[in-house]
Formats: C-alpha cells, structure tokens, sequence
C-alpha cells in the first residue's frame, strides 16, 4: 500500500511487515530499501564474526550518524539498535 507522505519503498510488503511489527516508519523503510530487502536465507553472519570495516560500511548502508567515530562494540550496538 503506497502512501504518498512517504519515500519510494523498493520492497513494499517487507515494509508493510516491519510496521506491522512496530518498527518505526524510518526504520522499515530504511531496513526495505537496502540492496538485499527482502531476501531469504538467514546466511548473515554474526556481527561479532564481522570486522570493523564490514560493520561500518553496514551502518553506512542503513545510515547510522557518527558511525566514523564508533569502536567495534559500539556499531554492533548500533546495528541492533537501530
């Protein structure tokens, strides 16, 4: 269901879902348009089996502020967090 109040949605079902769910309306459309939304598999890897560099460039993909100055423990806080 498209709604004109809101950005272009890649994936509108997965956006659906996630407010569905309660996420937040930037949140789920953020989590709806990255590259990979809506694709199964469940293949990710632990963010503790991540590097730094892979953990930011994932907070660079779903736009987390001040990640350039974040340690290691602090943008897998924030990628689940956000």
């Amino acid at each position: 269901m498209a709604d004109r109040d809101r950005p272009s949605i890649k994936n509108d079902d997965q956006y659906e879902a996630l407010r569905e769910k309660g996420y937040r309306q930037e949140k789920a459309a953020r989590i709806a348009n990255t590259p990979n939304a809506g694709k199964k598999g469940g293949k990710a890897s632990d963010y503790e089996d991540r590097t730094k560099e892979e953990l930011y460039e994932q907070a660079k993909n779903v736009g987390i502020e001040g990640r350039s100055t974040m340690s290691k423990k602090e943008l897998i806080e924030a990628l689940r967090n956000n």
